[in-house]
């Protein structure tokens, strides 16, 4: 028996481990102090009324003789899709019905395509970085180039002289917020079908951009079906953390050395995945119905709007962000040159507010910091008022 030696080369996942510890110490040191936490990637708002309905009929319906489904389709049921293509239409985007696949996620997708390729193809992925895209290429093997995504290119690193077989992109970013625009993402269209690389695009979080100019899905970009595979998720959308589901598309027209890379994956799952519940899809369905839509935007705004608090504490004392208006992080400079753990631990010992050193996404991330706007609307208000003294005080220590 011989193991998988790549896995040596991981990094320890000491980022949230490390934190929680820091946490866990304030907190015992001063257990008084109120600590709020706008670090965490995940969801607090509940499910919409939409959607438990939905649970609940569906559950009702697995109760009884005529209603009971067993086994499913392993790329998702139809009633979900379709209605998924619907909402693609809207967008001007045409999807078959079989070029959607649901699944539990986004996160395990992005890890999982990696199943159709080749172990010999060189990926680019921008650094700071969501870390699943590093970790699994890792896990294969597989050589890895960063694309340097910085202050001077407002976290939105372009192509250039780089060459790859397969490029992650998000949009908006996790962890930065940046977002990119039509004419960049027709660039790396552009890029990939030159260079016969694949995009894969990480539209997580395409439910917050609301200027109508910014693409939320790659198909909005001429060719990209040529040359893309975008995945998605209700995790952020409608708070589906908990319940898990997601969707990938993967067009008919990606074919290479005479394969369907759609039929690859619709192979590749119905082997070694037994899809989603039929319950957890019928709660995703009411998602997309008009009640549904309205209700996970009110959710959504309710973020956006905590977004817009940090971001005014950020621009009151002229420190530099990304993010915060088509996402819910918000990518801020370290103040007074500050480290990215030096930061984290003045801000928790100082105004007990807990968010992300931006180290821990990358190389690049070093010197920048991430914050969320996932909590509720009183705690975010309470921490930048905390924050907000605290940035004043060390800005007019400064002398600035």
């Amino acid at each position: 028996m011989k193991i998988n030696e790549n896995y040596k080369k991981l990094e320890e996942s000491y980022l949230f481990s490390t934190i929680a510890k820091k946490v866990n110490e304030y907190s015992a040191q001063h257990p008084d102090k109120k600590i709020i936490r706008l670090g965490i990637g995940d969801v607090t708002r509940p499910l919409c009324k939409s959607v438990v309905e939905a649970l609940i009929k569906a559950s009702n319906e697995m109760g009884t003789k005529e209603g009971f489904r067993g086994y499913g389709p392993e790329q998702g049921y139809d009633f979900l899709k379709e209605e998924i293509q619907k909402y693609y239409q809207k967008r001007n985007v045409e999807l078959d019905i079989d070029e959607i696949f649901i699944s539990d996620g986004a996160k395990s997708d992005l890890g999982n395509i990696l199943d159709i390729f080749s172990k010999d193809n060189k990926v680019l992925i921008p650094d700071p970085v969501y870390p699943v895209y590093v970790d699994t290429n890792t896990m294969h093997g597989r050589e890895i180039e960063f694309l340097k995504a910085d202050k001077e290119n407002n976290f939105l690193p372009m192509p250039e002289n780089s060459h790859a077989d397969i490029v992650y992109l998000c949009s908006p970013n996790n962890p930065t917020g940046a977002v990119y625009n039509r004419k960049q993402l027709e660039t790396w269209v552009e890029w990939a079908k030159e260079n016969n690389a694949i995009i894969l695009f990480d539209s997580a979080y395409e439910c917050f951009i609301s200027d109508t100019n910014l693409p939320r899905s790659i198909y909005e970009i001429k060719g990209a079906k040529d040359c893309a595979i975008e995945f998605c998720s209700l995790s952020k959308t409608a708070g589906f953390t908990g319940t898990r589901l997601g969707y990938t598309i993967v067009p008919k027209n990606l074919v290479n050395e005479g394969m369907s890379l759609n039929k690859m994956w619709l192979r590749r799952q119905t082997t070694k995945f037994n899809g989603v519940p039929y319950i957890i899809q019928r709660g995703a369905q009411a998602v997309f119905t008009p009640e549904g839509q309205k209700e996970i935007m009110e959710n959504i705004n309710y973020y956006k709007e905590n977004a817009k608090l940090i971001a005014n504490t950020l621009k009151k004392h002229n420190i530099f962000f990304t993010g915060g208006l088509h996402s819910p992080y918000i990518w801020l400079e370290c103040p007074n040159k500050m480290t990215s753990w030096e930061f984290f631990d003045f801000l928790l010992e100082n105004s007990a507010v807990v968010g992300t050193p931006g180290a821990g996404f990358g190389k690049n991330g070093e010197g920048y910091f991430r914050l969320t706007s996932f909590g509720t609307y009183e705690n975010t208000y309470e921490a930048m008022e905390r924050v907000d003294k605290l940035l004043s005080d060390i800005l007019k220590t400064v002398g600035v």
